[in-house]
This record gives C-alpha cells, structure tokens and sequence, in this order.
C-alpha cells in the first residue's frame, strides 16, 4: 500500500498550495423516516406514501413483478416510513400499509382481475407471499427451490436474483476469502452460462425500459443487503458553491451540457477523452505510468492554460509530457465537486466489502453500477477501459492490477469536497477498502455493464402488464382511438405488430435505411442475430457499411427497443418475444 500513501501524500500537498481552500461536501444522512422516503422516490414508488399518494397503476404493475426478497425490502421501507409518519402528526392523510398492498377499494376491481387465478396466499410462481404485521405484497419471479446450490464458486448466475440467491445460501457458512489487498492472482475469473437469449448490456435499451432497470436495481441491491443484514444507506450532498463553467471542479452535468455545444451527442467529457487519447498518443508502455507524477508547478500552469485555450483549440498539446498529462487526468477525477460514484451512493460501493463472499461483492457492484446516473457510468466506464489498457502493458509499464488499483483508489474516492474525520485506524480501513473496490472495478468490468437476465425478464412482465392493463381500460381505449393519427408520427415504445403475412417459423427484418424493406429470414435452432446481420451485408453492396456500426433491434412486444448480442440465437428470442418486430440499423452512440 505504499503507492496510496505516496499518492495520497501528493493529493494533500497540491491541496495544500491551492490558494482557495475547497469546500467539504457534508454528506448528510438523511433522518428517520426520510432515507426510506428517498429510497421509495429512487426506486419509483413514491405514489405510495405520504400526499404524494394517488393513483397506483405503475407502483402496482412494479410491485406484481418482484420476487419476494424484493419485495419484502419494500415493504420494509414503506412501513418505516408510514410509522414515521404517524409519530411526526403529520396533517394530511397517512395510507395504511393496508391500504397501499391490500390495495384501496377504488383500485381492487382493477387488480383483482390481474390475480384471479392465483390461489389465496400464493404469487403465480406458487410461492407463498411476503407478510409482513399481517400485510401482503404479492412476490413473482424466481422461486429459491430452484437455486442451484452445487454452483462452482466462479459461476454467475444471472437468471435468478442475487437477494433470492442469497436467502437461500445464507445458512451456508461464510466464505474465507481474504478482504486485504490480495494479489491479482488471487481474483477469481468470474464465468456465466450462456444465455440463448442473448446478453444485454448498458446501452443496449431504450431509456423507458432503461429506467425500469435502473429502479429494480436498487431494490435488488437493498433486498441483496437485507439478507446479510447491512444497513443500505445512502446519502444527501448539502449544496456547496460549484463552478458552473470550465474544465476542472466543474459538475458532469454542466460540463457535458458545455461539450454537447461544441460536439453533439457528447456522453464522456471531451477533455477526459483528450487526455486518455493523448497518454495513449505517446504509447502506454511508459514505466510507472500514472505512479509517477509530473511536475506540479507544470501540472498547475496547464490547467490554467488550457481552461483557457482548450474549447477554443488553441492549446499546444505536443508540449505536455506523458507523465504530466496523466496526473492531469487523476486530477480531473478527484476535483469533481461531487465524486463520480456520486455522493449518494459512494458509501453503498465502499460497503459492498462487508459481503462474505467475493461472488456476492460482483452482484452488488454489478446492481450499483446499473443506477448510477448516465453521466457518471459514462464516464466511470471509459475511465475503467483505459486503465484496463495500461494494466495489459504491465510487462513493460510495470503497473499491475494492483499498482493501478493503490494509484487511483484515493483519486477516486477522496474527491475534492472529501474531509476525512476518522483516525489512523479508520484511514488504513478506508485505504484498503477503496484500493480492494477499485481494483474490482477494474478486473470486472466487462461483467459490471451487463444486465442481468432476472432484471431483463422483469422489465418484460412489467410491459406486459401495462399493455394488459392498457387494454382492459375502455376509457383509455376511445381515448387512444381519437388520438390515433398523432400517435402514428410518434415513436411507440411498447407496441405489439400483427403480421399478417407472416408463415410458421418465418420472421420479417426490415432495413428500412439500408434500401431494403424486408428479408423474409427462416427461423433454425442454430440461427443467431449474428447470421442474420451478414446475410444483409452479403445483399448490400450499393451502400458502404461496416459491421461494427449496424445492429439487429428487438422492438415491441414486451420489449422497448433492444440492440440484439451477435451470440442471440433468434428461434429462441422470438420464442420469448412472439409480437416483436426485428429491424437492422445504425448502433445508437
């Protein structure tokens, strides 16, 4: 741990020299009552309490599709909040939970339809629900009995929730896994089994099913906690003054807003991107690259240059040394004025080491990673691949997974507002904590941008719902009738096609910017997204297109819009989704 102290020593002294003192960001933890009331808010819930209480159709379409681990950690949060409630004497009207999950009397007659043919007690999986003071909220998805405990300590399983998992793993005893800074060696190689229905990764959804995801993601990631018995919390920034424009100590968001001006469509900071591009310019097998830093009187004067020159294009970037454009990128990251992990949930990825065991430390990652804000998983994931190719020239470069890991943590995680207020004892915990977290970020990263398959299918059946509901509804349906015209010039999201032309085992891809209306595709066991992308290129040759830039989509049916993997075998997705439309066009950037 050395190179964290030597780093951390460096971050302190050019602190120290900077002539206005930064202001800490008090990283408030909320009060009784109001965590759950935000973690409800986060998680798309807040029509269930309090006078934000109305109408409970999506809260209701989102609880019938938790399982029931899930499930319980709602609960959990709703009757704090609700006791909380009616120990303040709050003036307006408190739901009972009751009423919330027993569902009030104007509500019943539309629900009662969804569950009639569940046995009393039950969810359609035939599990008994979730109880709790003698209330119910109705839990589906995966059932424990299934679990397959002789897993192998290296498999992922991500067809079945990790909070399930862990509820039915959770009297096995814990693993011995080291939790110090073990060598990279020591890091299990993670492996899942192969999913026919391909694998989705961040980027590969349209942003209504994105946001699902990113709603039962934190309450997978709570239910996962809850059953180890860790405390979820996370936390409030009390407002500082930040600079609203420029390159360094600048917000994302504003810093983004300024880059899409000048280059639309901008996710990653144009400098950020810069700088990685220029690092790499001067190749990455430059000994101690990142551990060495650069000057600091030069350091200094380049940002003040280019916060000057760079959006204006005049800066001279053949005169900055590698070394000294690396600590400018480590500098970028930690004068954040809020931390890239945001301030909410940097305390939820430094808890993820209490869990026993690594496997269950990836999950959490994993569900973190998928409810950051678009801005900061960006950021984080071009941060992480280029790490990733300096750690792939170790052999000349001499930087390690561990160098890498030591170097950055406190770049990371000390951010600028940072102010440490524990001891000696609680600084070597913390440094050895953030190191063990980075150095995860790292060596997993291609497994943290996945979606898992559980999550996936409960977008489904949220979609499916809605339709259901949709449908049933005769006033939304004259509704929708007048407004058909208007809705034919709009994109819709959810819709399901009926293909009158259609043969058995046949699907219709369309290609429509491509010149080609439609290729009649024969439905095969083998036959993957991947075959069907070439057989389109084979027939085009008027139009220059490179592979990597086209995708086969997924739309409608029970899904928004879906960039298919090349692994997707296509009989069993159209099995999963029978009302989609498949359509080959550019990759959304």
């Amino acid at each position: 741990m050395n190179d964290y102290w030597t780093e951390l020593e460096h971050i302190q002294t050019s602190r120290g020299n900077d002539q206005e003192e930064p202001e800490e960001v008090l990283m408030k933890v909320p009060d009784e009552g109001e965590l759950e009331e935000e973690w409800l808010k986060e998680a798309g819930l807040s029509d269930l309490i309090g006078d934000q209480a109305g109408d409970l159709q999506e809260s209701i379409v989102l609880l019938s599709t938790l399982t029931r681990t899930q499930a319980a950690a709602v609960q959990k949060r709703v009757d704090t909040v609700t006791q909380t409630l009616r120990k303040k004497n709050k003036q307006h009207q408190v739901p009972d939970v009751r009423d919330v999950f027993g569902l009030p009397s104007a509500q019943s007659g539309k629900i009662s339809s969804a569950n009639r043919t569940q046995p009393a007690g039950t969810s359609e999986n035939g599990k008994q629900d979730v109880k709790s003071d003698g209330q119910t909220i109705i839990a589906c998805g995966d059932d424990k009995s299934n679990l397959d405990t002789a897993l192998s300590e290296t498999d992922i399983n991500l067809e079945i929730s990790f909070s399930e998992q862990a509820a039915g793993l959770k009297e096995q005893s814990k693993s011995s896994e080291p939790h110090g800074g073990e060598d990279d060696s020591l890091l299990p190689n993670f492996k899942m089994p192969q999913d026919k229905t391909g694998t989705t990764k961040i980027g590969d959804l349209a942003s209504q099913d994105m946001k699902k995801v990113r709603s039962l993601a934190l309450i997978e990631l709570t239910a996962l906690y809850d059953a180890f018995g860790i405390d979820f919390k996370s936390h409030k920034a009390v407002k500082i003054k930040i600079k609203e424009s420029g390159l360094f100590g600048v917000p994302l968001t504003v810093l983004l807003e300024q880059d899409q001006k000048k280059v639309p469509g901008t996710k990653v900071p144009l400098i950020l991107q810069k700088l990685i591009s220029h690092i790499e310019e001067e190749g990455l097998d430059t000994e101690g690259l990142l551990r060495i830093s650069g000057s600091a009187t030069r350091v200094k004067s380049l940002c003040q240059e280019l916060e000057a020159k760079f959006y204006e294009r005049t800066f001279a970037w053949d005169s900055v040394k590698q070394h000294d454009a690396a600590s400018l990128l480590k500098f970028f990251i930690r004068e954040l004025p809020h931390p890239l992990l945001t301030v909410e949930y940097l305390n939820a990825f430094i808890t993820v080491q209490k869990l026993p065991t690594r496997k269950h430390q990836l999950q959490a990652l994993n569900l973190l990673v998928l409810f950051l804000p678009e801005p900061s998983r960006d950021t984080l994931k071009t941060l992480l691949e280029f790490l990733q190719r300096i750690i792939d020239s170790k052999e000349k470069n001499k930087m390690t997974l561990n160098n890498i890991a030591v170097i950055m943590a406190p770049n990371l995680f000390r951010f600028k507002g940072f102010r440490s207020k524990g001891g000696e004892q609680q600084e070597f915990a913390m440094a050895a904590g953030t190191a063990n977290i980075m150095r995860w970020l790292i060596k997993y990263q291609n497994l943290l941008w996945l979606i898992p398959k559980f999550l996936m299918n409960q977008v489904r059946k949220q979609n499916t719902e809605n339709q259901k509901k949709m449908s049933k509804d005769k006033a939304m349906k004259k509704l929708l009738k007048k407004m058909a015209y208007d809705r034919e010039k709009h994109d819709k999201p959810y819709r399901s096609t009926t293909k009158t032309d259609a043969l058995p085992g046949v699907i219709r891809v369309q290609a429509p910017q491509f010149s080609k209306v439609s290729m009649a595709i024969q439905l095969t066991e083998d036959l993957k997204a991947s075959d069907v992308l070439a057989r389109l290129l084979s027939q085009i040759r008027t139009v220059a297109i490179k592979r990597e830039d086209i995708c086969l989509y997924e739309i409608g049916g029970n899904i928004g819009e879906r960039c298919l993997n090349d692994e997707t075998y296509m009989k069993d997705l159209y099995q999963l989704n029978p009302n989609a439309e498949w359509v080959i066009k550019s990759r959304s950037r």
